[in-house]
């Protein structure tokens, strides 16, 4: 792939990943059912449509901090580089999830009463005034709406027709659907159920996201370099300290983040943001010869930032210089698509 509004292909990688995660929440709910219609039969007995409801429940939230979690994992440790490439896949699984706990809901109000399931869930309780009391339902159909509103539009061709900005900006609604997500269940089933372990699964998926988020924040703003003005070259290190195949991102006051990347003992610089999603390319590996970007795989040159024909994006690029057996890169960039002579340091290095 390259910079372009293109569906990534799929691959056995991607068919392994759903099978994996598939495979995964079905043994969930297969363990959770199990599980939960013993310790129902120890203290009350708990029909099995209520189980069923309160697996896809616990399962879709515990889906949704997973993909919370991805992002900052990925900052911190790249061994959790390759989630974010089917980081979509899992949100649209999480969805189906979700819809599977609604119809789970429904058809228990529908089997407990002659009136309408929708009218029951939703007009059953209608004390807003309440927080003790409030009707925690509606909190559930809002993250419900969110979530089917981010998987419909998760295919490439909304990103075009939505353009990056907008479609980024609606998928970053999964945060507030996270909050809504807490509040649906500590204003619903924590108010009845006497156990510890939805305290420990909401308390522990928030203060999972909250930390996480805050670690790779901080790790962010130490890679900021302290001065306000905008030196005529920045350190990049030592060219081992660039890793072959990748790189090393720099953070110029007031810039863009500059992605370094070495191939053998070839140096070329290129903007770290991508044209696609705005995914961090320094985060990526170059693969053919080319950048490719951890979100998705579009791929552009390091030495011109274009994407290989007949794909017409382009990046700006930077120059490099070896001082004193340190990597240097100009902050200034190049316009888009300039070509820069790759830096070339020794026989092996």
């Amino acid at each position: 792939m390259s910079g372009g509004f293109r569906a990534v292909q799929w691959n056995r990688y991607k068919l392994w990943y759903d099978a994996a995660v598939l495979l995964g929440i079905f043994v969930y709910i297969d363990v959770f059912l199990h599980v939960a219609a013993l310790l129902s039969q120890q203290s009350q007995q708990v029909d099995d449509q209520i189980l069923l409801m309160r697996a896809f429940g616990s399962c879709a939230f515990i889906l949704v901090t997973i993909i919370l979690c991805i992002g900052p994992l990925a900052r911190l440790d790249t061994r959790f580089l390759p989630l974010l490439y089917n980081r979509r896949h899992l949100g649209v699984i999480t969805c189906g999830v979700a819809l599977a706990h609604a119809a789970s809901v429904l058809s228990w109000y529908d089997a407990h009463g002659a009136v309408s399931p929708f009218l029951a869930l939703l007009a059953g309780n209608t004390r807003f005034d309440n927080l003790p009391a409030f009707p925690f339902e509606w909190l559930g159909l809002a993250v419900l709406l969110l979530l089917v509103v981010m998987a419909a539009i998760s295919h490439d061709f909304w990103l075009a027709f939505l353009t990056p900005p907008v479609w980024k900006a609606i998928h970053m609604l999964l945060y507030p659907a996270f909050v809504l997500l807490l509040a649906h269940v500590a204003l619903g089933p924590m108010q009845s159920e006497r156990t510890v372990l939805l305290p420990l699964l909401v308390g522990g998926g928030f203060a999972l996201v909250a930390t996480l988020h805050l670690v790779a924040a901080t790790r962010e703003h130490a890679l900021d370099p302290a001065a306000r003005t905008v030196p005529d070259w920045l350190d990049v290190g030592a060219p081992d300290s660039i890793p072959d195949q990748a790189a090393r991102i720099v953070a110029p006051p007031g810039g863009e983040r500059i992605a370094i990347f070495r191939n053998g003992r070839y140096f070329s610089a290129i903007s770290n943001v991508c044209a696609h999603q705005n995914g961090p390319l320094g985060e990526g590996r170059l693969l053919d010869g080319c950048v490719t970007c951890p979100w998705h795989g579009f791929q552009y040159r390091p030495e011109d930032g274009c994407a290989p024909p007949p794909f017409t994006e382009k990046l700006p690029t930077f120059r490099l210089r070896l001082a004193g057996g340190i990597v240097q890169v100009d902050p200034r960039p190049l316009p888009p698509g300039t070509y820069v002579q790759p830096l070339a340091i020794g026989e092996s290095a």
